[in-house]
């Protein structure tokens, strides 16, 4: 009988190569590293388009620090812009510009097309057999 640890070993080696492909489509056609794609989808679905750097940091499970470079990165990109909170001056948040959202919805069709072929390839597909609607 396999060992969970056996099981568990084989998904995080299946989710590490899913992201990696991920990461070198993102890159590849549109300069966007998998965190950067992450942090626009998060920024197109919060409110306004905007969250506190903290906040954007909690959701990509990323460092202060790391986030900070990714933001510069996106904001000299045109992507995002930082704004200080107006109740409290030490809160920065980060917003998606309009150039942002385009280049994240230019990018969603081949990273959903992406993710859908590396789960297949990697045996992912039972483990997400989950029947997803969509709305709008």
């Amino acid at each position: 009988m396999p060992k969970r640890s056996d099981a568990w070993l084989k998904l995080i080696h299946a989710v590490a190569n899913v992201e990696a492909e991920l990461g070198k489509v993102l890159q590849d056609r549109h300069g966007l590293g998998l965190s950067d794609y992450r942090a626009l989808e998060i920024l197109s679905r919060s409110p306004d388009s905007e969250l506190r750097m903290q906040e954007l940091a909690t959701h990509l499970r990323l460092n202060q620090s790391s986030v900070s470079r990714m933001v510069e990165r996106l904001e000299r990109g045109g992507l995002t812009v930082r704004d200080l909170c107006p109740d409290d001056k030490r809160g920065v948040y980060t917003v998606l510009t309009d150039k942002g959202r385009a280049h994240f919805e230019t990018a969603q069709p081949d990273y959903e097309a992406a993710l859908t072929a590396a789960l297949k390839e990697h045996g992912c597909e039972e483990l997400l057999s989950v029947k997803f609607t969509t709305t709008g």
